[in-house]
């Protein structure tokens, strides 16, 4: 049997985009082979939105702990791993604390994870413990396990990896440059979930660097290399269009939510890390934020399921309720290009998605005839 040439092996993103990295010559790279996530048209849910757009999912879920997480973390990992960190440490609703959990694994070396209490889902609280993070549950939510991660860090021999490490945004910001690649050009609106707000301003970033175009969120970002496209591969830039749970939606409400409430867990944060810079990505690009229920979330959630064959977490759904909303509305104009972030799989939170199936599983005696009687009755 021939053996593929190495060259044509996928290894992940910094392989693919070192070049507009911030990764050290000869450093090594911590990768899982993340990225290179499927863009997919959907077919049936753009005729409910009406508006003749044209939607796509940009579906992270299937990154290697499915969710879009694993994009920065190869990055933040890699560079704690150089700059001889031998631990690392997040505060996380969830997928932080499984990608971190991963990629130390894969490194060698130790993540702490701060999780809330009763506030995560099992599956992603299940991923941290097999890759052996050291899971610290805490009777607080995230924002509270946010204060105390930036204050040990000031003390303990630590690297932070969420999102307030620029590392983490500069990897988050390649999914940008895939969009573009498979579309051939920027899409009109880019739709994502936000909670911790390092998303949205990431793919700003992606899209700014290969329009050529400036973004002042490099100078609210701090000592981080900018690069710039020459030449650009598109002229144009999406308008970055955030959305967030009712219960926990700071961006709505003008200022930080204490004690937010959600069933979408991966965006129950009410005090987010990257305000200045989601606030200024959204100024840029002329996007807007807008805010749905638990009950709308979970309907889009399932809708996705049904109607497209995608299983998504609830926090995703609401960049595609989000979509079809405001094309519904005429807000996205007729004709768009919409691009939304699942950001991950509906495997994350299993108990949310079973609890509303409604449909039971039928249980029939083990003939033929019976399971035939079923499937005829269904048709």
């Amino acid at each position: 049997m021939s053996r593929m040439p190495a060259s044509s092996h996928y290894s992940g993103i910094i392989s693919r985009y070192q070049s507009r990295l911030p990764v050290a010559a000869g450093a090594r790279i911590v990768s899982l082979a993340e990225g290179n996530t499927p863009l997919i048209r959907l077919e049936h849910l753009p005729e409910l939105a009406g508006g003749g757009a044209e939607i796509y999912v940009k579906y992270e879920g299937l990154n290697p702990t499915g969710s879009f997480k694993d994009r920065g973390m190869t990055l933040a990992v890699t560079q704690a791993v150089t700059s001889g960190s031998r631990a690392i440490m997040c505060a996380s609703t969830g997928n932080t604390s499984a990608s971190a959990a991963a990629y130390a694994a894969r490194a060698g070396i130790i993540a702490f994870v701060i999780i809330p209490e009763g506030k995560i889902a099992m599956g992603k609280l299940a991923q941290a413990m097999m890759h052996g993070g050291v899971v610290i549950q805490i009777a607080g939510d995230f924002d509270d396990g946010m204060r105390m991660v930036k204050e040990i860090a000031t003390t303990a021999p630590v690297a932070i990896v969420n999102s307030i490490n620029p590392y983490r945004l500069q990897g988050q910001k390649t999914a940008a440059f895939e969009i573009v690649e498979a579309l051939g050009r920027a899409p009109d609106c880019h739709c994502l979930p936000v909670g911790n707000a390092g998303n949205i301003s990431a793919h700003w970033i992606g899209y700014s660097e290969y329009a050529g175009a400036a973004t002042s969120l490099y100078s609210l970002m701090g000592n981080v290399s900018r690069y710039a496209m020459s030449p650009p591969v598109t002229s144009a830039r999406p308008k970055m269009l955030g959305y967030q749970a009712s219960g926990a939606a700071p961006f709505l409400r003008g200022g930080m939510v204490d004690r937010p409430e959600t069933v979408a867990t991966a965006i129950r944060i009410g005090h987010p890390q990257s305000w200045d810079l989601a606030r200024a990505a959204s100024r840029e690009s002329g996007g807007w934020f807008g805010e749905f229920t638990d009950a709308e979330i979970l309907a889009t959630q399932k809708l996705l399921a049904e109607k497209e064959g995608i299983f998504c977490e609830p926090a995703s759904a609401v960049s595609v309720a989000g979509a079809m909303r405001d094309i519904r509305s005429g807000r996205i104009a007729a004709g768009s290009v919409v691009v939304c972030t699942l950001t991950g799989h509906g495997l994350k939170d299993p108990d949310t998605a079973m609890a509303q199936s409604t449909a039971p599983v039928i249980k029939v005696p083990a003939e033929p005839e019976a399971v035939k009687r079923v499937i005829l009755s269904r048709m």
